[in-house]
């Protein structure tokens, strides 16, 4: 009774101006934000459109809901593109690969831009977007030399300030939490790289240090440096350790690489995140924190490490039986 006399008495004040009742607004929900995602990758063909495939299922998995898919060609027009999502009212878009970045780059500010499937990108243009880079975090690379090698104490590195400059900053953290001393050594062209590696090698102490190989195109020149160093390394009992999956099956000890489907559901995460308010958490370059682990078994025999007794577990053995 009392119940049915306040509906009465707030029903007359409706009615007389007094009050004024209103709706409460309506939330975006979870859905809500995933059918505001689209996921722009480049149409090419295997073996990387299955790497491409594979990040897109992790993204629609954390998404749980409608993701627009688009496959771009190098010449792709932005403006089309551009078109496309304000007719889908989409709120952040996942660019995966070069392709994806170049034909979001000049898209609209109001629509967040997350990139991912690149290793890095200029700090200038990093800066305004969030970029998930495919450079393993030093973190987790020096978190595995300790397990394998606990000896460890110094990790040797060359490198281009204008590919890993970022990454380097980094690293020089992640070796001070691990109780390593980082020398990195900068190389802006191959003879200097070239120079700097036999100067590391010459006085390398196999029983403290490792070497380490970024992914990077001047420095780890794959003809002229890596077979230099994988023999160096080898003949020296160095333990040498690599960005790059590809040097595990060379001869490196070990790497990490992408987690494609755990990528994609960091890349819906944060693209999540984006269109639900409209602002960034974190802009700028990101490591690879999703990954697996490789190591070539006959180079860890080599440098006397019994894998069996390891804790890690390997996603990936070389040589292949």
């Amino acid at each position: 009774m009392v119940a049915c006399r306040a509906f009465w008495v707030a029903l007359r004040l409706v009615v007389l101006g007094i009050w004024t009742f209103q709706w409460p607004a309506v939330q975006a929900g979870p859905d809500d934000a995933a059918r505001s995602i689209a996921v722009v990758y480049p149409d090419i063909g295997e073996p990387f459109r299955s790497v491409f495939t594979t990040i897109l299922d992790g993204v629609e998995d954390k998404a749980k809901g409608r993701v627009f898919n688009y496959a771009v060609s190098a010449n792709a027009s932005t403006a089309e593109l551009a078109a496309e999502l304000r007719k889908r009212d989409i709120r952040a878009v996942i660019a995966l690969g070069r392709n994806g970045m170049r034909v979001t780059s000049s898209l609209d500010r109001s629509i967040g831009v997350i990139a991912g499937g690149v290793l890095s990108v200029p700090e200038s243009e990093a800066q305004g977007i969030a970029v998930h880079s495919l450079a393993p975090d030093p973190a987790l690379l020096f978190a595995r030399l300790k397990s394998l090698v606990p000896n460890a104490r110094r990790v040797l590195v060359v490198y281009d300030p204008r590919q890993n400059g970022w990454l380097i900053k980094l690293a020089r953290e992640a070796a001070k939490a691990q109780g390593l001393e980082l020398i990195a050594q900068e190389a802006d062209d191959l003879k200097a790289a070239v120079r700097q590696y036999q100067d590391l090698l010459s006085s390398a102490d196999p029983r403290r240090d490792a070497l380490w190989l970024p992914q990077d195109s001047i420095t780890v020149d794959e003809s002229a440096v890596l077979p230099l160093v994988l023999r160096e390394a080898w003949n020296q009992s160095l333990p040498l350790f690599s960005s790059s999956v590809a040097h595990v099956k060379r001869g490196a000890l070990f790497s990490l690489y992408p987690d494609n489907t755990e990528l994609g559901r960091a890349l819906a995460g944060t693209a999540l995140g984006y269109a639900s308010s409209g602002s960034y958490a974190s802009r700028g370059l990101h490591p690879l924190k999703d990954v697996l682990l490789a190591v070539n078994t006959r180079t860890a025999s080599h440098l006397g490490i019994n894998l069996t007794a390891s804790p890690q577990r390997f996603n990936l053995v070389f040589p292949e039986p």
